[in-house]
């Protein structure tokens, strides 16, 4: 960071990866909580000799230089932290103030912390905040990403899987050009070749791929693909809450299978005549999904307790998935990048060709665009991924005939009651317009003001970012009352 790069930073208190401290003569308490943020985040500068109050800056210096800086190095070299973090060091001077400054990289083996794994930070906004529970779990877990599910399960063996999903995936197989080899061999032979097993153990991968419900379970007890039909733009303008939701399935192949099967109904296949005469169908939106279903399981953390859900609603499809990407979405997409959480499960995706080859997954999902006009959206936080693509007609394809006549009945209860509560919410406030994602924050800040900007995130469905964004905006609704950590939220809207 140069000098001028440094004042202009100063000039605006809103840079995620840039902390100011103040610091006469020794390091404040603080710092090493923006040490364990920016470390488990996307690293940062930190400058000490600089006083912030409000959005205003005021440069007072450091007095012993060399004995902060000696006193920062050493205690990252003392075993402080649980891992070792190396920061670049600079010296500033401004106007006779002496500033000291340390970039903070990014560590790859995360999370890190001080002390114990409960003093762990992460960078939210311009400021450090503590960690969630599930938050350090996921981090953990990402310690093994690509090897978790490559693990073989003790005591497992092929009676353990459902033999129909097998066969039917070896049928599907057999419809390709892949594994030729492999078409008449017996079902051991084949599932030790492709990672199904191990010397004769299940792998995760295996188990969850082609398991029995109940030993799929056993082992993974998380395990869930979820798949609803909203008749609505969004879940609070529904009138039921689903029109079809997928029956809880043995394992993924199974799910994938039904999915794929509805996918069908979501998107158009235009026929096209050739000059021969003879007529193709062009699939390229069904492929689209299809990848995007490929991409959601081979990339899920399937030991997380968030459940993977693929929401369909009237204007747009949502594919919302627990396990974020390896790198942030920017650094993915318009290139050929492959790193998968579950490189075997990706495998068979690819060999019965639901998935493409490695490393051009993102660009098939960002081809919407072109074939449809509409852009997707795709966000990744800590702990959870979500890809939207916008539909043209999604539920109108659909059946809604599925909706039962005592659905239909509560439907329109739950409307006059709804239409009841809009008019008296109305009539209290009639100057003041907030969307529907405000209105969900505003609720669960009133549920819980001591809520995290991480746990609305997950309670609404999107990224940590994104809510961020959103409480920037609504100022006149609600303030901050106490410090980033161990303040409150508090309404300031007319109750």
């Amino acid at each position: 960071m140069t000098k001028e790069e440094l004042v202009a930073r100063l000039r605006d208190i809103e840079w995620e990866d840039f902390e100011v401290k103040a610091a006469k003569s020794d390091l404040p308490k603080n710092i090493w909580e923006t040490v364990s943020a920016f470390s488990n985040t996307s690293g940062g500068w930190i400058v000490l000799g600089v006083k912030q109050s409000g959005k205003t800056f005021e440069i007072q210096g450091v007095g012993n230089i060399e004995k902060l800086e000696q006193d920062f190095l050493g205690t990252l070299r003392s075993g402080k932290f649980n891992t070792t973090i190396f920061p670049t060091p600079k010296r500033y001077t401004f106007d006779g103030y002496r500033l000291l400054a340390f970039y903070i990289p990014e560590v790859d083996m995360k999370p890190v912390y001080f002390g114990n794994p409960t003093n762990t930070f992460i960078r939210m906004g311009s400021g450090d905040q503590r960690a969630t529970e599930g938050e350090i779990r996921a981090m953990f877990r990402n310690q093994s990403f690509g090897k978790k599910t490559e693990e073989t399960i003790p005591e497992t063996g092929l009676e353990m899987l459902n033999l129909d999903s097998l066969h039917n995936y070896r049928f599907t197989l057999g419809e390709t050009s892949n594994l030729a080899e492999l078409r008449e061999v017996g079902d051991a032979e084949f599932c030790e070749h492709v990672n199904i097993t191990n010397k004769g153990l299940l792998t995760y991968a295996g188990l969850l791929m082609f398991g029995k419900a109940p030993f799929v379970l056993r082992y993974v007890p998380t395990f869930c693909v979820d798949y609803i039909e909203i008749p609505a733009p969004t879940i609070q303008q529904a009138e039921v809450r689903y029109t079809y939701r997928i029956p809880e399935q043995q394992n993924i192949w199974e799910a994938v299978q039904i999915i794929l099967r509805r996918f069908r109904t979501l998107v158009d296949a235009p026929i096209h005549i050739k000059d021969n005469g003879f007529a193709t169908t062009d699939e390229s939106q069904y492929k689209v999904l299809r990848e995007a279903l490929a991409n959601m399981v081979m990339h899920c953390d399937h030991f997380d307790s968030l459940r993977s859900c693929i929401r369909v609603y009237t204007d747009h499809i949502e594919f919302m998935n627990g396990g974020a990407f390896p790198l942030p979405v920017n650094d993915i997409i318009g290139k050929i990048y492959s790193k998968l959480r579950n490189p075997t499960i990706a495998k068979l995706f690819r060999y019965v060709g639901i998935a493409e080859n490695a490393g051009y997954g993102m660009n098939k999902l960002a081809s919407w665009e072109h074939l449809t006009g509409t852009k997707p959206t795709i966000e990744s936080d800590r702990t959870i991924a979500i890809v939207s693509f916008p539909l043209k007609s999604a539920i109108q394809r659909i059946n809604t005939s599925e909706i039962t006549d005592v659905a239909k009945n509560d439907a329109k209860n739950d409307a006059k009651n709804d239409a009841k509560n809009d008019a008296k919410n109305d009539a209290k406030n009639t100057t003041t317009i907030i969307s529907e994602r405000q209105v969900k924050i505003l609720d669960l800040i009133k549920k819980n003001p001591f809520i995290s900007l991480d746990s609305i995130a997950i309670a609404i469905g999107v990224s940590a970012p994104t809510i961020d964004r959103e409480i920037a905006k609504m100022s006149h609704l609600i303030r901050r009352v106490g410090a980033k950590n161990g303040g409150h939220w508090e309404a300031i809207v007319n109750e």
